[in-house]
C-alpha cells in the first residue's frame, strides 16, 4: 500500500547560559559529581522563589528571530505538572498559550535534493528536568536521580508536520544544529544532551485514512532520527495492514515510544499525552515579559551572516560546488570565516577550498585540535594557494611548503597539548617567499633549460620510450622522474606535456 509519512519534530536545546535560568547554580555539563550544581529553586524546595535569567530570554530572541519567527509583546510563564523522579517540583515551568515566538519557518534538503521550507509553529523557553540514571545490565540495582540538570534553560522548537521523510527529518536537525551552532546560543552537543529531539510519526494511507501519531522520545544523533522514523513508518504499516486499526477508531489513541539504537527498533512506553492532562496554569511566582519592537529590530540588525545566506554566497558569489560548501559549513563558523579570508587572498575560491577539506582538515583530525587551534593564520594559507594559482609552484611544492610549516610549529608540541599552538614568527607570507627561492620551488618557465634535460632523460629511457609507444602511459614516470631531479622546480605536467611533443615529432 502506498502511502506519505508525516512527520513534526521537538527539537530541545540547551542554552549556552553561565547559569540556570530560574536561580545562580552553574550551567554546566557534570556528569562525575552528580547532585552539587543545585539549590533550593532548581529543587523545588519550600520557599523558593525563580527570578528569569535575562540572557536565556535573550539568547531565544536571537534564536527565533533566526527561524523568521514572530515575536509575541507579551509572554507568561505556566507550570506544566506531572509527576517524574527527575522533576523534583512536581511541574515544569513552561509556556502554553503565550509562548514568546510563533509561526517562523527553516529550509531542509527533502530526498529529491530539493530545499523546502518547514514551518514552525512556536519555539518557547521552559526549563529542562534532571536525568534518570537507570541500571540496565538486568542486575535489578537502583535507578539513581542526578539534578545537575534541573533548571537548565531549555528551548522547545516545535515544527508543524511538514516533514514527509527520515532523510528529510536528518536534514531538518542537521540544519537546526548548523544554525545554533553558527548563532553561538549553544555548543549543541548531541552525546551530553544539549540537543536533542522528539519525532511525532504517522502515515497518510491512499484510502484517506491515517495511522495512529506515535511520539518517538529523546533522540539524540543524527543517524538515530532518521533510523528511528524509518523503522516506525514500516511498523505503523505492518500493523496497519495486520489489524486495520486507523486514527480516529474507538479505543485508538496516541503513543509514546523510545527508540533502541542497540536493536534498531521502537518500543511501547505509555500513551501519549494531550495537554489537558498537564492541568497548565499560570507560573504565580514569575511576572510575564514585554518585547519592544525597538528591542526586536536590535536584534534583527546584529543578527550574523546565517548559514543559508553563506552556503548561497559560497555557491551563487564564489561558485563552489554544494558539496564543499556544506563541508565547509558543517565545520562550523571560525572554519567558513577562515575559508573567507584565504579566499581574500588567494583569490580563487575552488582552489582554496581544495586546501580547507583535505590539508588543514587532515592536520585539525590528526593533531585533535579545532581550526581556533591551527596555528597557520588564513592570510598565510591563502597566500601559499595564490602561489600556486599564479602557477608560481607546483601543488605538490606547496604541500612541501604546508607541511615544512606545520612540522616547525609542532615539533616541540606534545601530544597532550590542549591550547593553541604558537606558529613560529618566520610563519608569514614571507616566509613562504624564502622556502620557494632557498629550496628552488619555483616552478622553471625557461624551455631551454627543460628541452635539454628531457633530451638526456629520453636518451637513457629507451625502454620507457617503448612501453609508451606500446600504450604504456605510465612508462613516462620514470622519464618525467629523471628530468624533474635535473631541473629543480620543474612542472610535472608541463614536462609531461613537452615530452609528448618530443615523442609524437
Amino acid at each position: 500500500m502506498s502511502y506519505t509519512t508525516v512527520i513534526g519534530l521537538e527539537v530541545h536545546v540547551q542554552l549556552q547560559t553561565k547559569t540556570k535560568i530560574f536561580c545562580s547554580c552553574v550551567n554546566r555539563f557534570n556528569p562525575d559529581a552528580p547532585n552539587t550544581q543545585t539549590c533550593p529553586v532548581c529543587l523545588g524546595l519550600p520557599g523558593s522563589l525563580p527570578v528569569l535569567n535575562q540572557e536565556a530570554f535573550e539568547l531565544s530572541l536571537v534564536t527565533a528571530l533566526a527561524l523568521n519567527c514572530q515575536i509575541a509583546p507579551f509572554t507568561k510563564w505556566d507550570r506544566k505538572q506531572y509527576y517524574y523522579p527527575d522533576l523534583p517540583k512536581g511541574y515544569q515551568i513552561s509556556q502554553y498559550d503565550l509562548p514568546f515566538s510563533h509561526d517562523g519557518w527553516l529550509a531542509a534538503t527533502a530526498e529529491n535534493g530539493v530545499r523546502r521550507k518547514i514551518r514552525i509553529r512556536r519555539a518557547h523557553l521552559e526549563e529542562d528536568a534532571g536525568k534518570n540514571i537507570h541500571d540496565e545490565s538486568g542486575r535489578g540495582s537502583d535507578s539513581q536521580v542526578d539534578l545537575n540538570r534541573a533548571g537548565t534553560p531549555l528551548l522547545e522548537i516545535v515544527t508543524e508536520p511538514d516533514i514527509r521523510s527520515a532523510a528529510e527529518a536528518k536534514s531538518f536537525l542537521e540544519e537546526i544544529h548548523l544554525l545554533l551552532t553558527f548563532l553561538g546560543v549553544s555548543d549543541c552537543n548531541m552525546q551530553e544532551g544539549s540537543l536533542r529531539c522528539d519525532a511525532n510519526v504517522n502515515l497518510q494511507l491512499q484510502d484517506g485514512s491515517a495511522t495512529p501519531i506515535v511520539e518517538i522520545k529523546n533522540l539524540n544523533t543524527f543517524r538515530g532520527v532518521e533510523a528511528a522514523i524509518t523503522f516506525e513508518a514500516e511498523r505503523q504499516l505492518q500493523e496497519y495492514e495486520k489489524t486495520g486499526r486507523k486514527l480516529g477508531d474507538a479505543g485508538v489513541e496516541k503513543q509514546t515510544r523510545g527508540w533502541d539504537a542497540h536493536r534498531g527498533l521502537t518500543y511501547a512506553q505509555r500513551g501519549k499525552e494531550e495537554a489537558s492532562d498537564y492541568r497548565y496554569f499560570p507560573d504565580p511566582d514569575l511576572l510575564p515579559v514585554t518585547v519592544s519592537a525597538e528591542r526586536i529590530a536590535s536584534i534583527k540588525t546584529s543578527l550574523p551572516r546565517l548559514p543559508a545566506q553563506r552556503r548561497e554566497d559560497f555557491e551563487s558569489k564564489l561558485g563552489l560546488s554544494t558539496y564543499d560548501t556544506d563541508v565547509i559549513m558543517n565545520q562550523g563558523p571560525t572554519f567558513a570565516d577562515y575559508f573567507q579570508q584565504a579566499v581574500e587572498v588567494s583569490g580563487n575560491a575552488k582552489q582554496t577550498a581544495n586546501w580547507m577539506t583535505q590539508e588543514v582538515l587532515r592536520e585539525l583530525n590528526e593533531k585533535r585540535i579545532s581550526i581556533q587551534q591551527f596555528p597557520m593564520p588564513s592570510g598565510v594559507l591563502g597566500s601559499l594557494v595564490k602561489h600556486v594559482v599564479d602557477g608560481e609552484i607546483s601543488v605538490k611544492s606547496a604541500r612541501e611548503i604546508f607541511n615544512t610549516g606545520m612540522h616547525l610549529t609542532f615539533q616541540d608540541v606534545p601530544s597532550n597539548f590542549e591550547g593553541i599552538p604558537t606558529p613560529p614568527p618566520s610563519l608569514t607570507p614571507s616566509w613562504i617567499q624564502q622556502e620557494i627561492a632557498t629550496k628552488g620551488l619555483k616552478i622553471v618557465s625557461d624551455t631551454g633549460a627543460l628541452d635539454n634535460a628531457i633530451a638526456a632523460a629520453l636518451a637513457e629511457s629507451a625502454k620507457a620510450i617503448e612501453d609508451f609507444r606500446s600504450g604504456k602511459q605510465q612508462a613516462l614516470g620514470a622519464v618525467i622522474g629523471k628530468v624533474m631531479k635535473q631541473v629543480k622546480g620543474a612542472d610535472p605536467k608541463t614536462v609531461r606535456e613537452l615530452i609528448i611533443q618530443k615523442l609524437n615529432s
